[in-house]
């Protein structure tokens, strides 16, 4: 749910507020202040990035690099692609456990929320067959996956289940370039080989995302406490 990858993995994004116990640092256990306001951030953001991958989806340019791999699923399983993206987040949280990287409520929020969006907004979505309409959708979904970004990040409650394991494989010796474009690709041509949509969305949106989403993050970042570094 993002690239070359999308800014959600963006290794200048703010961390979640840890807290240290004995020799070992945990992601907070409980919501650093302001915890309303974070909330708040959090869901809109993963509510809009479900939203901006229906939007590519629908627009039928090209969806979202990880969205290829969710369509192809989709059509293999006959579930729908919300389903499959919840099942695969699910599946890289097994994956963090030899990674060593730490879920926050974030993380489990992006799990469930961002899937349950994907369907919901492909529900209500008008049908659109003209070109100019299926180019706007594509627009529309970049920019609000790049505003999603911003407030699900700036949020600091945990990072996607996606981030985990490009930062996981960095935590590892990998450049954090090298282990985005291995897991990018993989993914895309996984999800092409199933009959995912690769398009010239998929290429857009690889190649705008990151300097939208440069444009949103410090404006939706919500700052630690004093104090809290």
């Amino acid at each position: 749910m993002a690239q070359p990858i999308p800014p959600s993995c963006d290794d200048s994004a703010p961390a979640p507020l840890p807290v240290r116990i004995g020799r070992r640092v945990f992601i907070t256990p409980f919501l650093p202040r302001p915890r309303l306001r974070r909330l708040v951030r959090l869901y809109a953001g993963l509510y809009l990035y479900g939203l901006s991958g229906a939007l590519l989806i629908a627009a039928d340019l090209g969806a979202m690099p990880w969205d290829v791999l969710h369509q192809g699923l989709a059509l293999h399983t006959g579930l729908s692609v919300g389903t499959c993206s919840v099942l695969v987040g699910a599946l890289l949280m097994l994956a963090w456990i030899p990674l060593r990287q730490r879920p926050g409520l974030g993380t489990l929020s992006n799990v469930v929320v961002v899937g349950l969006s994907v369907d919901a907004s492909l529900w209500w979505l008008p049908d659109v067959g003209h070109l100019a309409a299926r180019s706007a959708y594509l627009v529309l979904g970049i920019v609000a996956c790049a505003v999603a970004t911003g407030c699900y990040i700036g949020a600091r409650l945990g990072p996607g289940p996606r981030d985990g394991l490009m930062t996981g494989l960095a935590a590892r010796g990998w450049s954090v370039r090298l282990a985005r474009t291995c897991i990018e690709v993989a993914v895309v041509a996984t999800g092409v080989l199933l009959g995912g949509t690769l398009g010239v969305g998929t290429l857009l949106f690889a190649v705008a995302i990151g300097p939208l989403a440069q444009v949103f993050l410090p404006l939706l970042d919500i700052k630690p406490p004093a104090g809290r570094g």
